[in-house]
């Protein structure tokens, strides 16, 4: 006997789940159920109304503030649950009404008609790890804004550093020398550099915290063999695992470029074809990790005593990807700027090449099993 199906679409907020159902068949009913609790006894409780025997659940909601928790909730009651970007929910242009009813009715149908594209979920190991880093980052953030402060403070004042490299031991020893007429002025300006270096000790923490995270993660393998191409180290090779997971769950290295947004955006019709700038869609983290990791390549390939400590560990295969990485990001590095494109768009283009050869890397690699 042919179990019937029940689409279910979710509205989720902090306090309130809005829920629609669609029944099996298309073009049927599409009803309202009401707003339960966002709580996992409500949500159990409403597992067990809509199921009956020989009905199975099929349940989608939208990515948001709320997490992960209801769809591992969800699977762990034996449930199909998919989550969906809200920027590949499908929207008719004159629609202009929106509430968690309709929201919800929404993704009821269009997961009926099998209208919606699921996103890839990663297990609570997976997601710690992918919060260590987004922490990194924040701090990171932090310390280049104070940092700017203090800049802006001297310059406001006409103090001028007269060396070469900003925040060096001369520049921090200069910047202990530095006295200003007012007290209260000169306070502010020691409470400025004391955020520097609190922000920095932050971002410390982290690395240190991130190595140690690394080590017993299952992708492990993964990220000591990314570090094969120039450019990307512990930190930005820990963050395209983790925002972007198994590179190999992509069939091809255009899927997965077009996944960190890094394909240019294209409208044509008929015979007229035009592509225009990165379509920016997908995990804007990930993109940003390997832009900066582009700008390695615009000197020339080699391998320095560091590059050859990091990698020396490394299966032959891996090893031999790096270099010809290398030579051919360099090569074209060099050739796009003798064109006269803008710097951006040069990186841009290495940058998409970059993640071709971290799926390959990938390929050859397998993750470490769970102990």
């Amino acid at each position: 006997m042919t179990e019937a199906v029940k689409y279910i679409g979710l509205d989720v907020h902090k306090e309130t789940i809005a829920v629609a159902v669609a029944d099996g068949e298309r073009g049927g009913e599409v009803r309202y159920v009401g707003t339960v609790p966002n709580e996992d006894d409500a949500v159990r409780k409403l597992v067990k109304r809509l199921t009956g025997a020989g009905t199975k659940l099929q349940v989608c909601y939208e990515a948001g503030p709320c997490g992960y928790g209801l769809h591992r909730l969800l699977t762990g009651l034996g449930q199909s649950c998919i989550v969906i970007a809200p920027s590949m929910m499908p929207r008719r242009p004159g629609d202009h009404v929106k509430t968690d009813r309709r929201d919800a009715m929404t993704l009821a149908r269009l997961l009926r008609a099998g209208e919606l594209t699921a996103i890839w979920v990663p297990d609570e190991a997976h997601e710690a790890v992918r919060d260590l880093i987004r922490a990194r980052r924040s701090a990171k953030e932090d310390a280049t804004g104070a940092k700017q402060t203090v800049k802006s403070f001297l310059l406001r004042h006409d103090r001028r550093y007269g060396g070469k490299g900003t925040w060096t031991k001369m520049y921090w020893r200069w910047l202990s020398e530095q006295r200003f007429d007012f007290p209260h002025q000169q306070l502010a300006f020691e409470e400025m550099q004391k955020r520097v270096l609190e922000a920095q000790a932050r971002v410390g923490r982290l690395e240190a915290a991130l190595g140690e995270a690394v080590e017993g993660w299952r992708f492990a393998p993964l990220v000591r063999n990314l570090q094969a191409l120039r450019g990307i180290q512990l930190v930005s090779a820990a963050t395209l695992v983790a925002e972007v997971g198994d590179l190999t769950r992509f069939d091809n290295p255009k899927q997965l470029m077009a996944y960190v947004g890094l394909v240019p955006s294209e409208y044509s019709s008929g015979a007229r074809k035009q592509r225009g700038r990165i379509t920016r869609a997908g995990n804007g983290q990930a993109r940003t990790m390997l832009v900066e990791a582009g700008w390695a390549y615009r000197l020339p390939a080699r391998e320095e005593r560091r590059y050859r400590e990091r990698v020396a560990d490394l299966p032959d295969e891996v090893q031999a990807i790096g270099w010809k990485a290398q030579v051919r990001l360099c090569q074209r590095f060099r050739r796009l700027a003798a064109t006269g494109k803008p710097q951006p768009k040069v990186i841009t283009a290495i940058a998409r090449e970059l993640i071709g050869y971290a799926w390959d890397i990938a390929r050859r690699v397998s993750p470490a099993v769970a102990t």
